[in-house]
């Protein structure tokens, strides 16, 4: 399952940004996941909660915020906004359409506490 590797390396980008900012904890990580990223959102989920234990992640909550299918159609011109996997143009049935946003999984924001001594 790819997904134990992609929550590897969601942890340690943001084990990074916390000791960039002099956090001691992140409470809550908030990704956009695309439709077609080829990431399934219960799998991710279930591999967060299972490496996110021994780590700065311990007590973070995932937020994920699930991305349609957005496609451009090369032939009418039209956008068109999927919640399925499907890039057929619903105007005009054309298969020649390019994506323009779904695919992929970012991460959106961080919820961090800093350490006290830190803190003004």
């Amino acid at each position: 399952m790819h997904e134990y590797s992609i929550v590897t390396a969601l942890i340690e980008q943001c084990e990074q940004l916390a000791l960039d900012n002099n956090a001691h904890a992140i409470t809550r990580v908030e990704i956009k996941l695309g439709i077609l990223s080829g990431v399934e959102p219960s799998l991710l989920n279930t591999a967060f909660d299972t490496f996110k234990l021994e780590g700065i992640c311990r007590n973070a909550d995932l937020i994920m915020h699930i991305q349609p299918l957005v496609i451009a159609c090369n032939d009418c011109g039209q956008q068109t906004e999927h919640k399925q996997r499907n890039v057929i143009c619903s105007h005009c049935q054309s298969n020649n359409t390019r994506v323009l946003d779904g695919e992929d999984m970012m991460l959106m924001l961080l919820e961090l506490e800093q350490n006290e001594e830190l803190q003004g």
